[in-house]
Formats: structure tokens, C-alpha cells, sequence
């Protein structure tokens, strides 16, 4: 945050944080998971729609955004709302993929008639959105999508399998990539807003995780029929849309919204580890080899946070999109890297999962190792990320 807000920044930010206080949520009916689209019960679906409506209310959701679709009107007032929330240590939202990816673009392609439509229920989290893109042979090479839709009069016919679909199973709605045109690989996409729940020809079915969670779907067309003036901008502009929202996800541009979610430091929850695991008798925190690890760990952590600061600079940034777009690589490999280091400390003991009440932390470091891997993959694998990083920002010749 700037040192010094603007007069109605500063008394928007003394709001927030006056509501925050007064208005804290319960506690959720059953443990939160590390990340709001590995949420698969009902009791905690309507948790965290019910505190996501209540911030929206209190104006802490789409602050930014025009009036007339729904948000606050107030330009920089979405991040100190996003900042008190993180300081407060509030649950995280649960339409992630609506305040990250659905809205933004909605907002750069879509028609005064959706734009009115959509993003207000999305904001609040009346209407939850799930995200259709990636397919059994279309996931790094999101290019070769083979879902099809068809025009038929008004009406465009949809037939083709989504994999690894977060939050599809509470998904009111879907932005949806499809091929329309065999013809051009990338000029024969065409991007919808596609109903989901309940909708005739389309079935969600749950995909398991390794870690034993249930937050990814794949999702199954079969004739279903899409109207015409879900169609988001133009027939064959798939693609363009498409990477306006992979934008959004990659981090490296700002969503409708943000949330809570746990504000512990992952190093001081790297050191309390290290003080309560034992090896032989002598704690970890005082072997010299932990100890290097962590200070290690640490030395990342305050090199990310420093990135952060100086991406709100622009005279201290070489390349405009290149601490952002880096965001999504260095902060997937990071969080992973904890992860492993917290497996290293705990030892023998880290093979005890969540629901072991002997497990070191709650079963936390065996969690986020294997939920870590979802992320290094999720919008692009770092690969690709590093090919972006490279083509766009460093000026490389395109790899083939």
C-alpha cells in the first residue's frame, strides 16, 4: 500500500477495516481447504456464499467497478478492501473464478446487455462460475480445444468434454472455449457464457484428487444448446478472448475482487514446525542443516514480497508485464517448495494426513505438497510460462 492514501482512500480503508471488526464471520461448519475451488460440501458452499454476499453488500466486492454493473465506482479502492481482508484473516471467497477470470473479461468483451446481466450475481456470489478450457488432449495446448458448437438458427449446438473444471459441481455458469471452425486452429475458437446448472445435455461429474478432495469436475456435452447471445464477442474471436482471461488467472492483471484466507506467514509456520519436530531426541529448529533451510526459504519469501512493491512502481520495472506475469511461475514454485521443506522437518511424521490426530500441523505440509502440484499446472504449466516469459518479456525467438 502506498504510504500516504488519497483523503477518500484513507476513509474508505478506516471503513473497511470498522466493518471487518464488527462483522467477523463464524467459524466455517468443517475445515476450510487450502484453496476456495477445492470446496466440495454444501455446508460450506453456502459458507462462504453467504460471507461473500455479505462483503459485497458492505461494498468490499467489485469496489472498482462501474455502478451501473454492479460495483463501487471508486477507482484503487478494490485493493485496500482486498488488504484488509487479507490483515483480518477472513475467509477466502468462494467465486474465485467469476471475481478472477469470468467478470474481467466480461468487462473487455462483452455487450452492455451481459455486462448488466452477469457481473452483479457474480460479485455476490448468487450465481457461481466454473471455467471450460481445458480438455483430456487441449491442456497446455489450449489451441487444440475439440468441444463443438455448431450454429443452428439462434441457437449453437454443443457437444465435447471439459476436464479438471473447479467449482463445477456448484456452477451456476461456464466460460467456455469451443471450436467452431476446423479450418483455423486459432481463428476457429469462439468463446460462450454457457449455462450449467440443470442445463439439458450438460453433466458434471466429480474427478478425486490425490489429496482426497473433490473440487475439480470434468464436464460433459452432449447436444447442448447455447443461445446465440451467449456468444462472448465475435464468431472466431475465441482466442483473443480467451487470453485476455488467462491474463486475469496468470496474475498479471487485477481481478473484481480478492478475499481473506490464511495470513500466517509460511515461514514463521516453517519455524514453529522446526521448534515442535524432534529427531533424536534434539528439536529440528536446532539442526544446522533445517535451520539453512529455512533461512533459505525465508530469503525467497522477502525476495517475492519486495517484487510485489516494486510492481506498483513502474520506474522500478524494466518490462511493464514482467514481475506480473512471473507472479503465477515463481509464486506456484514457492508455495511447493515450502511445502517440500515442511515434509523434510516433519520427517517420519509426515506421512500422517489430515485426519491423524498425531499429524504435525493438522496434516498440513502433506496437503499442500500435493495440492502444490495443481498449481504449477493450472492456467499453463510453468513451462509455458517460462516460454510467455521468454518470448514476451526477454524478446526470445518463439520455441517450437
Amino acid at each position: 500500500m502506498p504510504p500516504s492514501l488519497p483523503a477518500d482512500q484513507r476513509e474508505f480503508q478506516q471503513y473497511a477495516r470498522a466493518w471487518l471488526a464488527e462483522n467477523a464471520p463464524p467459524p466455517p461448519p468443517e475445515r476450510l481447504p487450502l484453496m476456495s475451488i477445492e470446496v466440495s460440501t454444501e455446508p460450506l458452499r453456502d459458507y462462504l456464499q453467504e460471507w461473500q454476499g455479505r462483503c459485497y453488500e458492505a461494498g468490499l466486492v467489485g469496489a472498482d467497478l462501474p455502478v451501473e454493473y454492479g460495483g463501487g465506482g471508486h477507482e484503487g479502492f478494490q485493493r485496500i478492501a482486498n488488504r484488509e481482508m487479507s490483515l483480518a484473516g477472513t475467509p477466502y471467497f468462494l467465486n474465485v473464478v467469476a471475481l478472477g477470470m469470468a467478470i474481467p473479461t466480461i468487462l473487455v468483451h462483452g455487450t452492455e446487455e451481459q455486462k448488466k446481466r452477469f457481473i452483479q450475481p457474480a460479485l455476490s456470489c448468487e450465481e457461481i462460475w466454473c471455467q471450460g478450457f481445458s480438455e483430456p488432449g487441449a491442456g497446455s495446448d489450449l489451441a487444440n480445444q475439440q468441444t463443438r458448437a455448431v450454429k443452428d438458427g439462434d441457437h449453437w449446438i454443443v457437444n465435447g468434454h471439459k476436464v479438471w473444471t473447479s467449482l463445477g459441481h456448484f456452477a451456476k455458469w461456464m466460460i467456455l472455449i469451443t471450436r467452431t471452425s476446423k479450418e483455423h486452429k486459432y481463428d476457429g475458437l469462439t468463446y460462450f457464457l454457457c449455462p450449467i446448472e440443470g442445463h439439458p445435455g450438460v453433466t458434471v461429474r466429480p474427478l478425486i484428487k490425490m489429496t482426497g478432495e473433490k473440487g475439480f469436475n470434468e464436464v460433459l456435452f452432449e447436444d447442448a444448446k447455447v443461445d446465440d447471445s451467449l456468444r462472448l464477442d465475435d464468431v472466431g474471436k475465441g482466442w483473443t478472448v480467451a487470453m485476455t482471461t488467462l491474463t486475469y488467472e496468470r496474475g498479471a492483471a487485477e481481478g473484481a475482487g480478492g478475499g481473506g484466507g490464511d495470513r500466517t506467514n509460511p515461514i514463521d509456520r516453517l519455524i514453529g514446525l522446526a521448534r515442535e519436530s524432534w529427531r533424536g531426541g534434539v528439536r529440528a529448529s536446532d539442526d544446522a542443516v533445517t535451520r539453512d533451510a529455512i533461512a533459505q526459504r525465508a530469503i525467497v519469501h522477502e525476495g517475492m514480497m519486495q517484487n510485489v512493491r516494486r510492481m506498483r512502481v513502474p520506474a522500478l520495472c524494466d518490462h511493464p508485464m514482467r514481475i506480473p506475469l512471473q507472479m503465477k511461475l515463481t509464486g506456484s514454485e514457492y508455495a511447493q517448495h515450502n511445502a517440500r521443506t515442511g515434509l523434510d522437518i516433519a520427517g517420519v511424521h509426515s506421512t500422517l494426513y489430515t485426519l491423524d490426530e498425531h499429524a504435525p500441523d493438522g496434516g498440513h505440509w502433506p496437503l499442500a505438497y500435493m495440492d502444490s502440484y495443481g498449481h504449477t499446472i493450472a492456467a499453463g504449466t510453468n513451462e509455458v510460462q517460462r516460454n510467455i516469459l521468454g518470448e514476451r518479456v526477454l524478446g526470445m525467438p518463439k520455441s517450437k
